[in-house]
């Protein structure tokens, strides 16, 4: 999986995006309990949500109704086996999307992708119908640790992953509760054009929900240059973090997305997140 960069000089962390300071928790604070979803929306106030993403793992935060058979879900080492193999089969989709078809040079066991970042400590939102998975993305906290390993950005940038740049943000990779690695994004070949913008906001609104429930206020990450596009049809946005570089035929750059800004979206509140 060769690479190629365009050359941009680093800079500190707070001068690129004034939010990666590092975010103290207030000593006040105390557990928020989710409310049930009434006749006009989910329960959690803006007040509420706000307190429930300023500290890690204090709440589930409501979700939106998702109509007919398409279905969205955050699975974890505690909850895969309530369905079934869902999650062998997004690691199926994630072998014929970054392996068959973009020629990564990436692990893979029974047809299926995996790496070291594929562990407890992180979460797998997939996309389904019927059982057939449709798109999907993997949360990785920054805080993470397996032997000598964290998160792909960080190890990528102390020369830990083969040819994998380690110039690949403007600061030095965080590591924080109030940040969250997002990698791994797919959508699967086969869903229809007329679906796929209605596949993306799901991924997108669980995405973001699933990091709120972490307690991430932010997502870094490695996106592609169609995700940008993605995110403009929805109304969301992201700051780019680093230089753009290609990985096979794919021009990429770390990107931070913020949380705490685009939540009430996620919570259908609002129709975008500059209503």
């Amino acid at each position: 999986m060769k690479h190629t960069r365009d050359t941009v000089a680093g800079e500190p962390a707070q001068s690129a995006v004034s939010e990666l300071s590092p975010l103290a928790r207030p000593a006040n604070l105390k557990p928020v309990q989710a409310q049930s979803p009434g006749a006009n929306g989910p329960g959690l106030s803006g007040a509420a949500a706000e307190q429930a993403i300023a500290s890690p793992r204090l709440v589930t935060l409501p979700r939106p109704h998702v109509p007919g058979g398409l279905k969205v879900s955050t699975l974890s080492y505690l909850n895969m086996h309530e369905f079934g193999d869902l999650l062998s089969k997004s690691m199926m989709v994630r072998k014929q999307v970054f392996i068959d078809t973009l020629e990564w040079d990436l692990p893979n066991v029974d047809n299926m992708e995996f790496d070291q970042y594929d562990t407890p400590m992180c979460r797998w939102i997939i996309v389904h119908e019927f059982g057939e998975v449709l798109a999907g993305i993997r949360l990785v906290p920054t805080t993470a640790v397996c032997g000598t390993y964290s998160y792909m950005l960080r190890d990528g940038q102390l020369g830990l992953l083969k040819d994998f740049p380690t110039d690949i943000m403007f600061f030095e990779a965080p590591v924080t509760e109030n940040i969250w690695e997002a990698s791994r994004l797919f959508i699967a070949e086969d869903v229809p054009a007329q679906h796929r913008s209605q596949v993306q906001s799901l991924l997108m609104r669980e995405m973001i929900l699933a990091a709120a429930d972490e307690g991430a206020k932010h997502v870094i990450g490695i996106v592609p240059a169609v995700w940008s596009r993605w995110l403009r049809r929805l109304g969301l946005y992201a700051v780019p973090i680093g230089p753009r570089f290609t990985i096979g035929r794919i021009s990429s750059q770390a990107a931070l997305f913020s949380v705490a800004d685009q939540l009430d979206w996620a919570l259908g509140k609002t129709d975008s997140p500059a209503s």
